[in-house]
C-alpha cells in the first residue's frame, strides 16, 4: 500500500501575494532536508504540500526529517486509494487495523476538495462511520473526543486515509525573512535563542569566542556539537570561530575588574556585527534574558548594545530560566549544554560586576585599550567550520 505525506501549512498561508516565495522556499528547505533520507517527490496542490518517497525509502526517516522543518504546521501520514467509496472502505480497514482494534471510541472526518465526487463530506461520514460500527462491535462513535480520528481526504487525483493530524514544528520557512548571525556560547541559553529565530524564518550563521588556553579544544568541541544540534531545525550553518585571548588578556591588564564582563560582551558584540556584515546578516541574535545575570541588566545590555549598528534580537529575553530549560530538552541541547567545559565568558570573572553600568564610564575604560587593532588581530585569526 503505497503511503505519502500530507503536509498542511501553517502561517504561510496568510501571505498574500507574497505566499509563493514562502512555498517555494518551504519546498526548497524540505527537498534538502530529505536528500539525506532517499528520494521523494516533493509538491503541491491545494494549499498542502505533498511528499511521496521513492520505492525502498524508509518512511519513518521520511517523517522525522520533516519533523524539524519550520513551516509545516501539521503531519499526515497517510494511505493512497482511488477515489471511490469502496476502495476508500477496504483502505480503511487495511491501513488503520491496528488502531481500529485498539480503541473504543472513533469519530470519522471527511474533507472532499473534488466536488465532482458522487458523495459530499458528510455522507463520507455516514457511510465509512456506519461501516465501522457495524463490522466492530467494541467501537464506539464518539464525535467530541474520540481516541482515533478516521480521517478521509478526497483530492484531485486520489483520497487519502490517515488517523489524523500529527503536529508539525509550526513557525515560517527558514530564510524566508534574511539571514542573523548567532552569538554562541557552550551555556544552555544561546542555542535555544538561535532555535527560536530559525522559527521565525531567520537563517543562522553563528559566531563563538574561543580562549585558548584558559578554555580547551573539549570546549570548542562542546560548542560544534551544539551547533550541530541547531542545525537540525536551521539548517546548513556556517560557524565562526574567533580567537579571543588576548582581548580577555588586554582587558585584564588595563581595564577595572568590575568592568571586565561589560568591555569583553562590547568586543564580542563589534565581532560579531563585523562577521555579520561580510555575511550578509542584518542582525545579531544572542540569549540574553534580563535580569538573568549581571550582565544581562538592562543597564548592561545598553551599554553592550550600544557598539552595534545592526538590530539585536533577544528571544528568550522575558523566559526564565526553566522556561529555556524546557526547551533545550525539547531540542536535544541541554546535556550537551551541561557538560563541564567552560567557554571563554567564565574567563577573567570579576567578583563584583557592575549591574547598573554608565556607558560613558564603560567607553573611558575601553580607551586604555587599542579597540581598532585588537579587532582586526582577531578577525584575522577567524576560522570558519561548516556544518
Amino acid at each position: 500500500m503505497k503511503e505519502v505525506l500530507l503536509l498542511k501549512l501553517g502561517e504561510v498561508v496568510l501571505k498574500g501575494l507574497n505566499r509563493r516565495r514562502f512555498e517555494s522556499r518551504l519546498i526548497a528547505n524540505l527537498r534538502r532536508r530529505l536528500n539525506k533520507v532517499g528520494k521523494c517527490n516533493v509538491y503541491i496542490m491545494q494549499s498542502t504540500i505533498y511528499v511521496e518517497p521513492a520505492d525502498g525509502v524508509d518512511m519513518d526517516e521520511v517523517v522525522d526529517a520533516v519533523h524539524n522543518v519550520f513551516g509545516v504546521a501539521a503531519i499526515c501520514r497517510a494511505a493512497v486509494c482511488e477515489k471511490d467509496i469502496d476502495a476508500i472502505w477496504e483502505t480503511v480497514n487495511t491501513y488503520l487495523a491496528d488502531e481500529l482494534e485498539s480503541v473504543e471510541r472513533f469519530k470519522v472526518e471527511a474533507k472532499r476538495s473534488d466536488k465532482k465526487f458522487p458523495y459530499n463530506s458528510i455522507q463520507i461520514c455516514q457511510k465509512i462511520g456506519g461501516d465501522l460500527d457495524d463490522k466492530y462491535e467494541h467501537l464506539i462513535p464518539d464525535m467530541h473526543n474520540p481516541e482515533l480520528r478516521v480521517t478521509i481526504e478526497v483530492r484531485d487525483k486520489f483520497a487519502y486515509v490517515h488517523a489524523g493530524k500529527m503536529p508539525g514544528p509550526g513557525g515560517m520557512p527558514v530564510g524566508t525573512n534574511g539571514k542573523a548571525a548567532l552569538l554562541l556560547s557552550g551555556g544552555i541559553d544561546s542555542p535555544v535563542a538561535g532555535y527560536m529565530m530559525a522559527k521565525r524564518g531567520l537563517e543562522l550563521c553563528a559566531v563563538h569566542f574561543f580562549s585558548y588556553p584558559y578554555t580547551s579544544e573539549r570546549a570548542k568541541e562542546k560548542v560544534m556539537q551544539l551547533a550541530e544540534k541547531v542545525t537540525h531545525y536551521s539548517g546548513r550553518m556556517d560557524v565562526f570561530v574567533v580567537p579571543f585571548t588576548e582581548i580577555q588578556e588586554a582587558i585584564r591588564d588595563n581595564c577595572p575588574e568590575e568592568m571586565f564582563t561589560l568591555i569583553m560582551r562590547r568586543f564580542m558584540m563589534r565581532l560579531a556585527e563585523k562577521i555579520a556584515t561580510e555575511q550578509e546578516a542584518g542582525a545579531l541574535v544572542t540569549g540574553e534574558s534580563l535580569g538573568q545575570v549581571a550582565s544581562q541588566t538592562m543597564e548592561a545590555m545598553n551599554v553592550t548594545g550600544a557598539v552595534c549598528s545592526i538590530p539585536v534580537f533577544r528571544p528568550v529575553i522575558g523566559m526564565d530560566k526553566e522556561e529555556i530549560v524546557q526547551i533545550s530538552r525539547k531540542i536535544d541541547t541541554f546535556e550537551t549544554s551541561i557538560l563541564p567545559y567552560e567557554d571563554c565568558c567564565t574567563v577573567f570573572t570579576p567578583k563584583h560586576p557592575l549591574t547598573r553600568p554608565k556607558k560613558y564610564k564603560v567607553e573611558q575604560a575601553e580607551r586604555a585599550l587599542d579597540v581598532n587593532a585588537l579587532m582586526e588581530r582577531a578577525l584575522a585569526g577567524v576560522e570558519c567550520i561548516t556544518l
